[in-house]
């Protein structure tokens, strides 16, 4: 599928040109690409805003750069949908206030269908669909979708409120055919009843805050899912995969969108755009969604294999950590080194070979280090903790694992409240959802959640894949 010829285009963050142009390194999953004369040529006029333009080898180029999350589609125009092509489906369930704020919210469209997922009293406004008893959010969304008429379906829950013109920035991302869901960002809205130093965390640090970066959607990618709290999505796509599984209680947002890109599709998230949702109003009922959403784990790994991984990494960073875990830091740097020397001459092709291998084994053993701690004290913190409590050794690599990302995180926010309560309450984040992650395991009877994604064992250095393009024609 073409990218259209009116596109933007312009670099991911992270990735990086190198020998004077002709070498992109970067993308998810890390790669190499050596570029043409032609090709060096194209993503330099990309870089100074030029559009794709109806070269073909340039378009193809362009879709090369876009499905290896090298690089994002920057729209320069409207795009030939408009909001009358939307339909917006509303699930709910007694809250009439969040409706009422949502239809507020969200302009003139199509059509508005709202499910009244079995309310107690039944709700008022656009055309609603009543469930007489609850069947959840999947079975609510299944049936709106299904009424829809209209080219595109906008998800948007009945407590969010879009920004004005929130859909001028998703459409045009569907004037490229390759795309079949286009995501906001959505930011919490802290409820005034929630304690003032949690409303802080969770405006900065909310569950279903993507970031600020757009990306391409899949595993693997800098955002892996993006929930359907508010989600456009062809309906054409819908019909293709059947829609939500509506044997998912919590999840099923995640396990479209991976079923989406397992359809060919692609999905895309653009933070350009902002929804905001309400936070829970207590203590108590914040803890209780983050178990609910590892209670998720277990059911998606079932569907999804490795994409739910707690941890990817290759071999020679797991031996690494696995050494600087068990206190024996030096020997993990030894591991370290040797992985850095085998990749050396494998990158021979590039100007400075080394200089690279140090750059990509070095950050690459860094970023598993953060990847590790975020699993011991997440999906892993049981056996984290008892590992501290047999094996003593293992404690000051531990207690690392527990505070400093979240100091680092603390220090590059500065949010307004102390280091030592930020600490905790992301324990206290990691902690529940992690319970849930066992619970969700203990429930389905399968540890496929927990079991980490070794992608190469050590006896060679992880390579990242290369590829050549030799496609782009002059002009």
């Amino acid at each position: 599928m073409d990218v259209p010829a009116d596109f933007g285009l312009e670099l991911a963050p992270g990735v990086r040109r190198l020998d004077g142009g002709g070498v992109l390194v970067g993308g998810a999953p890390l790669r190499i690409m050596r570029l043409s004369a032609a090709g060096r040529r194209a993503v330099d006029a990309f870089a100074h805003g030029d559009p794709v333009g109806a070269s073909a080898g340039r378009r193809a180029l362009a879709r090369r750069l876009l499905d290896a999350a090298m690089a994002n589609p920057r729209p320069t125009k409207p795009g030939t949908l408009t909001p009358a092509d939307v339909t917006a489906v509303i699930p709910v369930k007694d809250d009439p206030g969040g409706l009422a704020r949502t239809l507020a919210a969200l302009g003139a469209l199509a059509h508005v269908i709202v499910v009244d997922d079995g309310s107690e009293r039944p709700v008022v406004g656009g055309t609603v669909i009543r469930h007489h008893r609850a069947r959840g959010p999947a079975a609510a969304r299944n049936n709106g979708w299904a009424t829809a008429s209209t080219g595109l379906v906008a998800f948007v829950d009945a407590d969010c409120e879009p920004s004005p013109g929130w859909l001028t920035a998703l459409l045009p991302h569907f004037d490229d055919p390759a795309v079949a869901a286009v995501a906001p960002r959505v930011t919490s809205r802290p409820d005034p009843a929630l304690p003032p130093a949690l409303a802080i965390y969770e405006a900065q640090r909310g569950p279903l805050d993507r970031g600020a970066r757009p990306a391409i959607v899949r595993p693997l990618s800098p955002v892996p899912y993006v929930p359907t709290a508010a989600l456009v999505v062809r309906r054409a796509a819908l019909e293709q995969v059947g829609g939500f599984d509506e044997a998912l209680r919590f999840g099923e947002d995640v396990d479209l969108v991976w079923r989406l890109g397992a359809a060919g599709h692609t999905v895309r998230y653009e933070p350009a755009t902002t929804v905001t949702h309400p936070t829970r109003r207590s203590a108590p009922a914040w803890a209780r969604q983050r178990f609910d959403y590892g209670t998720s784990a277990a059911p998606l790994a079932r569907r999804h294999g490795k994409a739910v991984a707690p941890l990817r990494l290759s071999g020679w960073s797991a031996a690494a950590w696995a050494l600087v875990l068990a206190g024996r830091p030096v020997a993990g740097l030894s591991v370290a080194a040797v992985s850095t020397a085998l990749l050396g001459p494998r990158l021979s092709g590039l100007e400075h070979p080394w200089r690279e291998a140090v750059r990509l084994a070095g950050g690459g053993n860094a970023y598993a280090g953060r990847y590790v701690a975020d699993a011991l004290t997440r999906s892993w913190w049981p056996l984290a903790l008892t590992t501290g409590v047999l094996w003593r050794r293992s404690r000051p690599a531990l207690v690392a694992a527990f505070t400093v990302p979240a100091l680092a995180e603390w220090v590059a926010e500065r949010p307004p409240i102390g280091p030592g309560r930020w600490v905790a309450m992301r324990l206290a984040d990691d902690l529940c959802y992690g319970a849930g992650v066992w619970a969700g395991t203990i429930r389905g009877r399968t540890a496929a959640a927990l079991r980490p994604d070794l992608v190469s064992w050590p006896g060679r250095a992880q390579t990242p894949s290369t590829e050549t393009n030799d496609t782009i024609s002059p002009g």
